[in-house]
């Protein structure tokens, strides 16, 4: 489920963007929406990866049993919209170079999984690196 995360983070990256994507699953496993950060190309700030992917996936009847993977720990934005539509599972990359919201998420009774996955590390690392003032303005700082 990582490597469409990552593939949505690469696109992002080639797209002049911030290397962040994500992808919610249904509970068989299959993809129901994915996406990346579009902040920079849409000139959204609101446009985060897990964002894009949970309006890719539109209206479904209920959430709980969903995973949302992303490549980076999830801001407090979408970790408020992973508990807004009690999405019951997030695989986080990791978060090493972002701690967002996901230990309140797991207070909360969210399935947290964090990887520590090298690729993603690399991708943020390299990222972060080359454009440190887009990556600020990303995180609010």
């Amino acid at each position: 489920m990582l490597a469409v995360a990552v593939e949505e983070a690469r696109a992002g990256l080639a797209e002049g963007g911030i290397p962040i994507g994500a992808a919610l699953f249904g509970p068989d496993g299959e993809v129901l929406g994915r996406g990346h950060n579009r902040r920079v190309q849409d000139g959204d700030p609101s446009m985060h990866a897990e964002t894009a992917a949970f309006r890719a996936a539109g209206r479904l009847r209920g959430y709980g049993r969903t995973t949302m993977v992303t490549t980076l720990s999830p801001c407090w934005y979408c970790s408020g919209l992973v508990r807004q539509f009690g999405i019951g599972r997030v695989v986080v990359g990791e978060a090493r170079t972002f701690t967002g919201g996901h230990d309140w998420l797991t207070a909360n009774g969210v399935a947290v999984t964090v990887l520590d996955d090298p690729t993603c590390v690399r991708l943020m690392e390299d990222f972060i690196t080359a454009r440190p003032e887009l990556w600020f303005e990303d995180i609010g700082e």
